[in-house]
C-alpha cells in the first residue's frame, strides 16, 4: 500500500471491529459519532499533509528499513535533521488542527522500542529486534496509526506492580506458552487509542525481579479479542452533540481523545512480543520513550500555541483594544514563551546522537528541559489569552440565543464590538479561546502539558541526573584557584 490520504484513513477505521464504550454503552459506529469524529479528523490531517506536495518534505521520509517513502509518523529517525523535521512537522499539525493530533506517542514508541530491543538481543540472544523490525515494515507499508501505550492505572503509587492489591492494576503476563503470551490489565489516558489501528504496549516504570511479569512490550490490533476501550470525558465535550459547526464548540472540526484500554486475557503471538520479563530493560525503555516524547512537546504544543496567540490577537481586534500597549506587550510575551518551547525542541534534536541500533535519539537533558518548560509556559500563554479575551469568553449566551427570533437581535445588539466588526465572528473567536484554555482542547494544551510524558517532578529528576553538577563544581573551583 502507498501513503494513505485522510479519507482512506477514515475508511480504514470502519473495517475494524473496535470495541468502544461511551456513557456506559457500546458505540456501534464510533467513526461517525459526533463526539469522537473531531479527533479522527485530527489524525486524518496527518495523512492529508503527507499527501500534499507542499508539506511532503516535512511529513514524509525515506524508510531506513525499506528505502520507500513513508509517512514520517511511521519513521525511525536516521539523523539530527530527521529529529528536527519531526518537531517542525508537529508544530505544523498543531497549527492546522488547534488540538492534539494523536500520533506522536506511537512515533516516539517506535524509536524507543527499536533501540531497546537491539540491546536486549545483544545481551540475551533473543529475537525481539527482528520481531520489531518486521513489525515496523508492516506498519510502514500499511501506513498505520499506532497508539504507543505506556501508562498503567498504577493503583497505590507507593507500591511496585507486584505488591498491588489487584495484580491487574499494572498490565502483566498471566501465561506463556509455545505460541505466545496472554496478558491482563489496562493502559490509562491513552491518547488516540480509539482512532488507532494498532497498540504498541510498553512497561510504565523501571522494575525489579519481583515485577518481571509486568516487564512486557508487544503490538496488538485495536480490535483483537479481549480488548475494549472506555472513552474519556473532556470538558464541554457534549457541546459537540449540539450540531455540526455549532459556535459553542469553539473548534467543532478537530479535537483530541483519550481512553482506558482494557486487556482481558488477550493473546499475543511470539512474533509480536518485544520484551518478556527482561525486567532490567524496562527502565531503559521508559527513559528513552520519555525523552522522545518530551521532545515532541516542543513541537505540538507550540503549534497549538500559535493558534491561541492568533486567537488572542483577533480577540483584541474585536474588542477594539489592539493598539493598547499593554495588549501588545502581552502578545509579545506569549510569542516569546512559545518560541522558547520551540527552541528547546529544536535544540535537543540538533544535538541528537546515533544509538547502537542505528536510529537517532535526542539530547536527553535538553528534552527534559523542554518538557519542564512545557509544564509552565502554556499555562501562562493561556492566562494571557484569557486576560486579552475578557470575561465575555465564559459568560456569553449560546448560539441558540443568537439564532432565536426572541433573543437574537438583543444578543447581537449588546455583544457587538467596534464599528465594522461582525458580532458573530467575535463570538466564534471567544469560543475558540474558551475551547483551548478551558474546554475540550484544554486537555491536550494545558493538562497534558503538565502530566503528559511524565509529571514535572519526573523531568526534574532527569535534569538532576544529567546536569553534570560535579563537573560544574570542578570548573568553578579551578577558576577560583581551589586545587582540591
Amino acid at each position: 500500500m502507498s501513503l494513505m490520504n485522510g479519507k482512506q484513513y477514515i475508511e480504514s477505521l470502519r473495517k475494524l471491529n473496535t470495541k468502544v464504550y461511551l456513557f456506559g454503552k457500546r458505540v456501534d459506529n464510533f467513526v461517525d459519532h459526533p463526539m469522537i469524529r473531531p479527533s479522527i479528523n485530527s489524525v486524518a490531517m496527518t495523512y492529508e499533509l503527507a499527501c500534499d506536495p507542499e508539506y511532503q518534505n516535512l511529513c514524509t521520509a525515506v524508510s531506513g528499513l525499506t528505502g520507500k517513502k513513508i509517512n514520517r509518523f511511521c519513521h525511525l529517525h536516521q539523523s539530527q535533521e530527521d529529529l528536527m523535521k519531526k518537531v517542525k512537522m508537529q508544530r505544523l499539525l498543531g497549527q492546522k488542527t488547534g488540538s492534539c493530533f494523536q500520533r506522536c506517542v506511537g512515533m516516539d514508541a517506535f524509536n524507543a522500542v527499536y533501540s531497546t530491543t537491539f540491546e536486549i538481543d545483544e545481551k540475551y540472544g533473543t529475537t525481539y529486534h527482528k520481531n520489531f523490525v518486521d513489525y515496523m515494515i508492516y506498519v510502514q507499508e500499511q501506513d498505520l496509526t499506532v497508539d504507543g501505550a505506556m501508562t498503567d492505572p498504577k493503583g497505590d503509587r507507593s507500591l511496585p506492580p507486584s505488591r498491588q492489591e489487584d495484580p491487574d492494576i499494572y498490565l502483566r503476563i498471566v501465561e506463556k506458552n509455545k505460541d505466545g503470551i496472554i496478558v491482563n490489565g489496562a493502559k490509562a489516558h491513552q491518547t488516540g487509542a480509539v482512532n488507532s489501528h494498532e497498540h504498541l504496549i510498553m512497561p510504565t516504570a523501571a522494575m525489579k525481579e519481583d515485577d518481571k511479569a509486568y516487564a512486557v512490550s508487544f503490538a496488538v490490533p485495536s480490535d483483537a479479542p479481549g480488548i475494549s476501550m472506555i472513552y474519556g470525558r473532556q470538558s464541554c465535550d457534549t457541546r459537540k452533540l449540539e450540531g455540526t459547526g455549532c459556535m459553542d464548540c469553539g473548534n467543532c472540526t478537530f479535537g483530541g481523545q483519550e481512553a482506558l484500554v482494557v486487556f482481558d486475557h488477550v493473546f499475543i503471538p511470539w512474533n509480536r512480543v518485544f520484551l518478556c520479563e527482561e525486567y532490567e530493560f524496562a527502565g531503559i525503555l521508559v527513559e528513552r520513550f520519555a525523552g522522545y516524547h518530551r521532545q515532541s512537546y516542543g513541537g505540538c504544543k507550540v503549534g497549538v500555541g500559535d493558534v491561541l496567540i492568533g486567537a488572542a490577537a483577533c480577540a483584541a481586534d474585536y474588542n477594539g483594544v489592539q493598539k493598547a500597549m499593554h495588549i501588545k506587550d502581552k502578545l509579545i510575551e506569549m510569542i516569546q514563551l512559545n518560541e522558547t518551547l520551540y527552541s528547546c525542541g529544536i535544540a535537543c534534536s540538533a544535538l541528537g546522537t546515533e544509538t547502537a541500533a542505528g536510529n537517532y535519539q535526542i539530547d536527553n537533558l535538553l528534552a527534559n528541559v523542554c518538557k519542564q518548560n512545557v509544564t509552565r509556559f502554556p499555562y501562562e500563554i493561556s492566562r494571557l489569552a484569557e486576560d486579552i479575551a475578557g470575561g465575555l469568553m465564559v459568560t456569553m449566551p449560546s448560539q441558540a440565543d443568537f439564532d432565536s427570533p426572541e433573543t437574537g437581535e438583543i444578543c447581537k445588539k449588546y455583544f457587538k464590538g467596534p464599528k465594522g466588526t461582525d458580532v458573530m465572528e467575535r463570538m466564534k473567536i471567544l469560543r475558540l479561546i474558551e475551547n483551548m484554555t478551558l474546554g475540550a482542547a484544554a486537555v491536550g494544551y494545558r493538562t497534558e502539558s503538565m502530566h503528559g510524558a511524565g509529571s514535572p517532578q519526573a523531568q526534574r529528576i532527569m535534569i538532576s541526573r544529567q546536569s553534570g553538577l560535579d563537573e560544574k563544581k570542578r570548573l568553578a573551583k579551578k577558576l577560583a584557584g581551589i586545587n582540591t
